[in-house]
């Protein structure tokens, strides 16, 4: 849709729904949202922003399951029942109507202050709210978990095991064959925790999904993985390590400590949360995440979405492969074992001769920062820096990539195993992590992959400081 077109349409919706005849003003895409567009606007006097599907069509088809996400107007049920009751959550003040032809969405207020984690931890401007942050996310998490079951006729229950199969099913029919997530798929199914009442769960709870002002949270959003569940799910998510955003040491969301966190939710909802299922719930949301970014490239091959961004996110695979031999090695009291014999690869001796096709890799990425980059803004200047981020993957595999795999190859060799036979006795517990050549296998294939997926990845920092 050409971009005067769309601000038309808008702004009927905006006279239809809030009356007077004046523009739609200071329209602009915001950056981020891998699952739904977001566009703040202003009408009048009244911040607020649009949310839709990409493209303004009705979901991602026959790809739409790979997050099981609630409509959006169900979504737009649920963000008022939680405003009412006292979350801090943004206003809905319209919806889309068919004949809108904008697709299915809805306006909401927009809360003021940073959304972003790289713009608020380490910022002096929010350090003085950002240790207070843990409480009042245990509060806001309790009165979510406190709403009623009914309040979405949307939301869905599954249990433990029920969880687990359906996204093994996923994972599987995602034609998917990593070691790592294999092995976390058995130790899930061995290790499932019973039944509990379910309560709603907001289902993507962390940081980027919070608004953050001077004072604190200012608003929950993006609603859209809403269920019914265990309410350690919503808690142990919050801790993934993907998002503690370059701070692995606090745990919640790259703010604080679990145990604070815990605490502050017992005296906010009267739950204990037992560890053992916290954990339990940690290496599902790890693995989770682990299989919604292989579920982006599938969407992008599909063409339900083509954008870049969709790719450099189903890279960040490896990245929880890395964080999940961390915390198995926690749980299975692997720390100490030997040391590997590895450091990153230095890089690329000087070139001469033919053109290689790393150098042309290098001369995009050149261009890109130093050309393309300083022009842009908003949500170009995001797709900018994603595009670089993918330059440094494609550089990074073709310097090293080949060297890593060969390597891979022959120490599965020496194990007398070929990779689906690997899998496969990972995921059933016949071939044990504690076995000390399978250990050592797998901690050096996870540093092969990221350091050409993340080299940047805190997770990396850690592995390497433990195992080398």
């Amino acid at each position: 849709m050409e971009q005067d077109d769309f601000t038309t349409k808008l702004t009927r919706v905006c006279r239809r729904a809030f009356g007077g005849s004046g523009p739609v003003e200071e329209l602009k895409r915001l950056s981020g949202g891998a699952n739904m567009e977001s566009w703040a606007l202003r009408y009048g006097d009244t911040a607020m922003v649009l949310r839709r599907f990409p493209g303004g069509g009705d979901g991602f088809g026959e790809d739409e399951e790979y997050l099981d996400s609630i409509s959006l107007s169900a979504q737009a049920d649920l963000i008022d029942a939680a405003s009412r009751a006292g979350v801090t959550a943004p206003a809905i003040l319209a919806r889309l109507a068919p004949d809108d032809g904008l697709g299915e969405g809805f306006l909401m207020a927009r809360a003021g202050g940073e959304a972003m984690p790289h713009k608020i931890l380490g910022n002096p401007e929010y350090a003085a709210v950002v240790p207070g942050l843990t409480e009042q996310m245990a509060r806001e998490l309790a009165r979510i978990h406190a709403l009623p079951t009914s309040a979405c006729a949307d939301l869905v229950y599954a249990s433990p095991r029920q969880t687990i199969a359906a996204e093994l099913r996923r994972y599987r029919d995602l034609q998917a064959s990593l070691p790592v997530l294999d092995f976390a798929f058995g130790w899930l199914l061995r290790n499932a925790p019973p039944e509990v009442p379910p309560v709603v769960l907001h289902g993507d709870f962390r940081m980027g999904n919070l608004m953050i002002d001077s004072t604190g949270i200012s608003a929950v959003l993006d609603w859209e993985l809403a269920h019914l569940g265990d309410p350690a799910q919503d808690l142990a998510y919050l801790c993934v390590p993907s998002w503690r955003h370059g701070h692995y040491d606090k745990p919640v969301g790259g703010v604080g400590q679990i145990d604070t966190l815990l605490a502050a939710y017992r005296q906010f909802s009267g739950r204990e949360i037992e560890r053992e299922r916290f954990r339990f719930w940690l290496v599902y949301g790890t693995l989770f995440w682990g299989v919604v970014c292989l579920s982006m490239g599938q969407l992008w091959r599909s063409g339900g979405d083509r954008s870049l961004e969709r790719l450099v996110i189903g890279r960040r695979v490896s990245e929880v492969e890395l964080d999940l031999l961390l915390l198995f090695e926690d749980e299975l009291g692997l720390q100490g074992r030997d040391r590997l014999d590895w450091l990153p690869p230095a890089a690329a001796a000087e070139y001469s001769g033919e053109i290689a096709y790393s150098e042309l890799a290098v001369a995009l990425a050149e261009w890109n920062k130093n050309s393309v980059q300083p022009e842009a803004r908003n949500h170009q200047l995001f797709e900018s820096r994603v595009a670089g981020n993918a330059l440094g993957i494609l550089t990074r595999q073709l310097q090293w990539g080949r060297a890593f795999e060969d390597g891979q190859s022959k120490r599965l060799a020496a194990l007398g195993l070929d990779h689906r036979e690997f899998c496969q006795g990972l995921h059933s517990g016949r071939i044990e992590l504690s076995e000390q050549r399978v250990w050592d296998h797998l901690r050096r294939t996870a540093l092969e992959r990221e350091v050409v997926d993340q080299p940047k990845h805190a997770g990396l920092r850690l592995a390497l400081q433990r195992w080398c």
